[in-house]
């Protein structure tokens, strides 16, 4: 099968490092990629948001199937496009599907408060939850200051990852409701509000492949937010993620299937959403009940960096299966080793940052279990150059999170590049 995915950052680097390793692929293009991707297929010149010619490039090279990396194409559609185009006229010979939901099943990503409400129909467990917007501003203020501290706000649509504040105090809750409403801190994102009851307890992340009507359950993960040893200052999207969770065991899995996946995927065909593609499910440990924070209709970056290389099944074969339905056929065959990644990234982020820095060090990174993704860098006269501000991931596999921690880290301080900064301590709760 020939395959078109979708993306540019890390989690697309591990899904391209994954396909080729399938006799099933026969050739891969990434859209548009990075220097990382261009090492398992072939990169071409195209947007993520660019369905026409993403549909182009499928007819030209008889794609079989199209795999959507990031979040922003699904929210704006592009399953429903490619459905459309098929319909009109056949995308090839040997034309399977899209990975990705529906746009109005991605909501349950693009919009917090369409996600808060699916919950609350299907009695998934949750936060208490009201949304405001401009509309009801002084009934939102009034309702921040009777609320228990802290105080989650969340603006309710894509704001890449950092849309979420914890408040600790009424003061900083009403002018962070105040910027997001009134002085767009997030754009569109934040027009409506979300403030939600805050959970106390230890996240994690599930990841969930359905066809719509079956499901897998992938190896769950951690992943670290903030951009401070200790999880300390801004959050980011990610600077580091662990797999498996210690405290995930099988009677903690159990309730997350039972309570969570299971209502969720039957909520799914009750509000007749079409569904076909993985399902992340963020959690929040809470005295050993899982309660939902969020839903992403994709993969998580940087977990897939850890999830992806523990995962012993053919790719494409469980893409396949979620494209004729017969996931319910797939048994998941997960590596017993642990994966911790550590992200390297530009001096300043999350906030200002410069790139184009040479990037020295990765050719001559050769440690065994230890794989290096690219997430922002780009080519530049020949030479690997900074393009982000998170720039690449070090994953390695061990027999302990401590283990595995350590090779990676051991690993990251042999790159480069000015400004370089990164998390020493990621999974440090469980070392």
């Amino acid at each position: 099968m020939n395959i078109l995915l979708i993306g540019a950052g890390g989690r697309e680097h591990t899904l391209a490092w994954k396909l080729i390793q399938s006799p099933h692929c026969s050739k891969l293009f990434i859209a548009p990629g990075n220097p990382g991707t261009a090492q398992c297929g072939t990169n071409v010149p195209i947007g993520i948001n660019d369905f026409a010619a993403q549909e182009q490039l499928c007819r030209d090279e008889n794609i079989s199937i199209v795999f959507v990396g990031p979040e922003e194409p699904l929210v704006l559609g592009i399953h429903d496009y490619f459905a459309a185009a098929h319909s009109r006229t056949p995308i090839g010979t040997d034309w399977k599907g899209l990975i990705g939901p529906s746009k109005q099943a991605a909501a349950l990503e693009g919009s917090k408060a369409f996600a808060k409400m699916f919950m609350q129909r299907h009695g998934i467990p949750t936060a208490a939850y009201h949304e405001f917007d401009a509309s009801n501003y002084t009934m939102g203020m009034e309702y921040i200051q009777k609320q228990p501290l802290p105080i989650v706000l969340k603006a309710d649509g894509l704001a890449a990852g950092k849309g979420v504040v914890i408040c600790q105090n009424h003061v900083e809750a009403l002018a962070e409701f105040e910027l997001m409403i009134r002085q767009d801190k997030f754009g569109d994102a934040g027009r409506t509000v979300v403030v939600e009851e805050f959970l106390d307890g230890i996240e994690l992340s599930v990841f969930v492949l359905t066809d719509g009507k079956n499901y897998i359950i992938f190896p769950e993960a951690k992943d670290y937010k903030r951009i401070g040893d200790g999880d300390t200052g801004l959050n980011t999207g990610g600077m580091g993620a662990v797999s498996p969770v210690p405290f995930a065991d099988a009677i903690f899995m159990d309730k997350v299937r039972q309570q969570i996946v299971e209502p969720t995927i039957q909520g799914l065909q009750k509000d007749k959403l079409d569904y076909c593609g993985f399902i992340f499910i963020g959690l929040m440990n809470c005295q050993g009940n899982p309660m939902v924070i969020e839903y992403n209709c994709r993969l998580g970056d940087p977990e897939t960096e850890v999830v992806i290389p523990r995962i012993k099944n053919d790719l494409p074969e469980l893409m396949l299966a979620t494209l004729t339905g017969k996931l319910n056929e797939i048994k998941m065959d997960t590596d017993a080793r642990k994966a911790v990644t550590i992200m390297a990234v530009s001096g300043g982020y999350p906030g200002d940052y410069k790139k184009g820095f040479p990037v020295i060090g990765l050719d001559e990174l050769d440690i065994p279990d230890t794989i290096v993704f690219h997430a922002g860098t780009t080519l530049t006269d020949g030479r690997l150059m900074t393009n982000g501000g998170r720039v690449v991931a070090v994953t390695s596999l061990g027999d302990s999170i401590a283990e595995a921690a350590e090779q990676s880290l051991y690993a990251i301080e042999q790159v480069y590049f000015e400004d370089i900064y990164f998390r020493s301590d990621i999974g440090f709760e469980f070392r």
